[in-house]
């Protein structure tokens, strides 16, 4: 070790950080330099990759919460010169590499996008989680550490109390997080509002904690080898540091710990911005450079940590030669590749509710995907994912053999933590919940269709017919919202969320294949509590004909020349079929029904087909238990949709559905009613 050149290099990384803040006249300088000094030290000695192949799978991993301090990890990551200094210089601005809060980019070391706070070291959890379970499966391969970074702000966010509960019970000793602990927040003191002993609450939760000078490079060390040695515990490093660390006025008095430099740059405060960088060792007239010295020294370590990961992937290719079986098991689940599986085989009863048939197919899935982790809010009984859970077993502190992840009432964790194990790779998460408690987990499903990850969402009891359960339960503005992330587009220019509410059993099924074959973008499976009948099948095979519902939509009941077209998804399919059987018994109508299991997906069809299912200028009727915006996407200018415009009530479902009119004979007036205001 070189005192020197550590602190040369900690003070280079808080001269480029208040660099690019001052040139982009935006972003939270003061962080940066106090969290420069651990940064150095973690990612100059302790943190394990291949600066070659950023994205190597068995490299560690260091997932940052604190989004907003995005120019630390550019600062560092340049040292690395995985950033130029045109990209430094470009902080903030359109197009450039450097946003103002990171998103994910491997290859140039972003392990997750972060900025809403919790949400960041959430991930890295769920990072953990999944090279736990992948190392109980790889004899010892996967024995990488992941390394969070938090702030005031993250460790108050509600998210963190989730997090450290579950890390903890877990025992993910392979998780370490330094708390960048300043005393400042961007608005205030910490102590104005909080006066909690972050050491206890750790160690109730069942971590180990480490308080330490968050700027003294040998407390460092010590706590980074100590955290690392730690076998049963995670590991939470507490840094005391210094807000703006290396501030000076124009005169030279040091100015640091003041509020004013969390998050403005460093020019708009008391300090002064040129002899602050003269104080860190740079050149006012070039301050982007990377100090010779420094740049020598990284080349070093650059060189070094090649020869480690080359040393380790020598160990994994003898592995492999001596185990070629578990080696190309081990290579499916990195590559993200399903086995063969055939979802026509899940015999499911007839007449279910969608989230019994869901459990058939996860009890299938228990047994032919063994590389994904399944998660419930303390509902596994309820959505009906103990039909996973049934055939494997939960994870526990020391034992990750099983899939399951009993996440405790905690919705918006979970969802985070599943992120977070899409973003290690290797694993396929699935988290469930009741449809309604969705409202807890949007902003970690808003990160997933941002960072574009394939975690799979099963969201039942998905509307008034939890019936009893009263309003509280009852989803109703639910689907509206999962919808609208369907509209939106995430950076590759696709729909950012899949979501697909079934017919019945069997378009579950489909449901699911969809789900699993969608690796792109999140996907939410909206699911029944009450039974749904069945669909009838045309022809021969109803599995066949509800494969249709992969473009989308399809037509579930069709006639030639029909008097009209009825339209819906979810149970009300089922309502809208006996609502067609009367009115063509009474009232001699020939009668459309179509079922439309994603509204987006169907979008991206041709017209012709658009069209073939629910025709242009033509009577369509659309039904939704929701709001009728669900449905009126698709009903062009003469289109009506009956929907739901209230809260529910605590009754028996048969009871709601009479008195809401979402029964066939209700149905089948609305829709007299329309055609006799359109003529």
């Amino acid at each position: 070790m070189n005192n020197k050149i550590d602190n040369l290099a900690a003070d280079n990384i808080r001269a480029l950080a208040i660099s690019m803040v001052e040139k982009a006249n935006s972003g939270h300088p003061g962080g940066a330099m106090g969290g420069a000094d651990f940064l150095h030290i973690l990612y100059s000695e302790y943190l394990n990759f291949d600066p070659t192949e950023m994205n190597w799978p068995f490299r560690d991993r260091f997932f940052m919460d604190a989004g907003h301090l995005s120019a630390l990890m550019y600062a560092q990551y340049s040292l690395f010169g995985n950033y130029s200094k045109e990209d430094l210089q470009n902080f903030r601005q359109w197009g450039s590499v450097t946003p103002g809060h990171p998103e994910v980019d491997v290859l140039r070391g972003i392990e997750n996008t972060s900025g809403p706070l919790g949400q960041g070291h959430a991930m890295g959890v769920g990072a953990a989680i999944a090279a736990k379970f992948l190392d109980a499966r790889f004899e010892s391969l996967f024995t990488h550490k992941i390394y969070g970074f938090i702030t005031d702000g993250g460790v108050q966010e509600e998210i963190s109390q989730g997090v450290g509960r579950i890390a903890g019970h877990l025992g993910l000793s392979n998780f370490i997080m330094f708390y960048d602990s300043n005393d400042v927040q961007l608005s205030s003191m910490t102590d104005e509002v909080s006066s909690e002993d972050t050491t206890m609450k750790y160690e109730a939760w069942g971590w180990k904690v480490i308080n330490i000078d968050g700027h003294d490079h040998a407390q460092i060390r010590k706590a980074l080898d100590d955290a690392n040695a730690e076998t049963e515990k995670p590991t939470l490093i507490i840094g005391k540091t210094i807000m703006g660390k290396g501030c000076v006025l124009a005169n030279g008095d040091m100015y640091e710990g003041e509020c004013e430099l969390h998050g403005k740059p460093i020019g708009d405060t008391k300090a002064d911005f040129n002899q602050t960088l003269i104080n860190l060792g740079a050149n006012p007239d070039s301050s982007f450079d990377t100090y010779p010295e420094v740049q020598d020294y990284y080349t070093q370590v650059i060189a070094t940590k090649t020869a480690n990961a080359a040393a380790k992937k020598a160990t994994i290719a003898a592995w492999k030669t001596a185990n070629p079986a578990l080696a190309q098991k081990m290579e499916m689940f990195l590559s993200g590749v399903l086995p063969d599986l055939d979802l026509s085989q899940v015999v499911q009863k007839a007449n279910v509710a969608t989230r019994e048939a869901s459990s058939s197919v996860l009890g299938y899935l228990a047994e032919n995907v063994e590389n994904m982790i399944v998660s419930s809010a303390d509902l596994s009984n309820s959505d009906k994912t103990d039909g996973f859970l049934k055939k494997s077993s939960v994870l526990q502190k020391n034992n990750f053999k099983g899939g399951f992840l009993q996440a405790g009432v905690a919705e918006l964790t979970m969802t985070a933590i599943a992120n977070g194990i899409a973003l290690h790779g290797g694993v396929i998460p699935v988290v469930a919940t009741f449809f309604v408690f969705s409202d807890y987990m949007k902003p970690a499903i808003r990160l997933a269709a941002i960072q574009e990850l394939p975690v799979k969402y099963v969201l039942t009891h998905d509307s008034f017919r939890v019936g009893e359960d009263g309003p509280t339960h009852q989803p109703i503005e639910q689907e509206a919202q999962m919808r609208l992330m369907e509209k939106i587009k995430n950076h590759s220019g696709h729909q950012s969320l899949l979501a697909l509410r079934p017919a019945d059993a069997i378009e579950t099924s489909v449901a699911w294949d969809m789900a699993l074959n969608n690796t792109t973008t999140p996907t939410a499976l909206i699911l029944s509590r009450q039974n749904i009948k069945d669909i009838p099948a045309t022809g021969t095979s109803r599995y066949q004909e509800a494969t249709e519902a992969k473009k989308g939509g399809y037509l579930v009941k069709a006639t030639s020349n029909p008097d009209i077209t009825l339209f819906a998804n979810g149970s009300e399919v089922a309502t809208l079929i006996g609502a067609a059987e009367l009115l063509e018994k009474e009232n001699n109508l020939k009668v459309n029904v179509a079922s439309i299991i994603s509204e987006g997906l169907f979008k991206q069809q041709s017209k012709d087909y658009q069209e073939s299912v629910i025709p242009k200028g033509k009577l369509v009727f659309g039904l939704t238990a929701g709001l009728p915006v669900n449905l009126e996407g698709l009903i062009g200018d003469s289109g009506k949709v009956v929907g739901l415009g209230h809260f529910g009530y605590s009754a028996p479902a048969g009871v709601l559905d009479q008195k809401f009119g979402f029964n066939p004979e209700s149905a089948a007036k609305e829709i007299l009613s329309y055609i006799q205001e359109s003529k």
